[in-house]
């Protein structure tokens, strides 16, 4: 199953490195969709396609979403880049979502943050949780992760059980992981399929986008 869809990840990014050399212009979708693959891709091959798309991205002035920033920083913590992905989530605006919150989460965790996880947790626990406030939320598989790296440290384990517990009666905590999390797709939204299909042959080669990428 994931031969397949490797396989498909790999066309749909064919696709828009095809778009690029014919100097087809990025939406803010169309970064979406990039990153999206390169995440799912996740090789150090992808992770540097995504980071030359973003780099001449913010050169040109393009306005990348939060989503797509959100991709390139999941991208960047699986491949063990945590400054890069510091450094992307810095440039992120209003990172008040659950999948910010969560990356948040990820980022220290991988720079080996415990003190600071735990008053991240804290934090959403306290102050006003009027049900007319939008409150943190937490992934169950983020918040194991938590969990993993203290356990070592019975006082911050200790607090971090305590607050997990209070994360629980808050509602505060959820059952989808980071990756649901990050390919959910609004049912609003149209389906990025729809700009795949709007470009299956090279406008230069005339040939199919997959042969003619490797051409070049």
């Amino acid at each position: 199953m994931w031969s397949w869809l490797k396989m498909s990840f790999t066309g749909a990014l064919e696709v828009l490195i095809e778009m690029k050399n014919q100097d087809v212009k990025f939406s803010r979708d169309t970064y979406v969709l990039a990153f999206a693959v390169c995440y799912k891709l996740n090789s150090p091959e992808s992770f540097r396609i995504c980071t030359t798309l973003r780099e001449e991205a913010l050169l040109k002035g393009d306005v990348l979403s939060r989503r797509a920033s959100c991709f390139a920083v999941a991208l960047a913590l699986s491949q063990n880049q945590v400054a890069k992905a510091v450094s992307i989530f810095s440039q992120i605006m209003k990172p008040e979502s659950i999948i910010c919150t969560n990356l948040n989460v990820m980022i220290h965790i991988q720079s080996n943050a415990p003190t600071t996880l735990i008053e991240i947790l804290r934090d959403a626990t306290e102050g006003n949780l009027s049900r007319f406030v939008k409150r943190h939320e937490f992934s169950e598989e983020v918040l194991a992760k938590v969990r993993e790296k203290v356990k070592d440290v019975p006082v911050l384990l200790a607090r971090f059980d305590e607050i997990y517990g209070k994360l629980h009666v808050n509602g505060q905590v959820t059952t989808y992981t980071l990756d649901a999390l990050l390919c959910h797709t609004p049912r609003d939204r149209k389906s990025h399929t729809v700009l795949l299909n709007k470009r299956t042959v090279s406008r230069r080669t005339l040939q199919p986008l997959s042969q003619s990428l490797w051409a070049e």
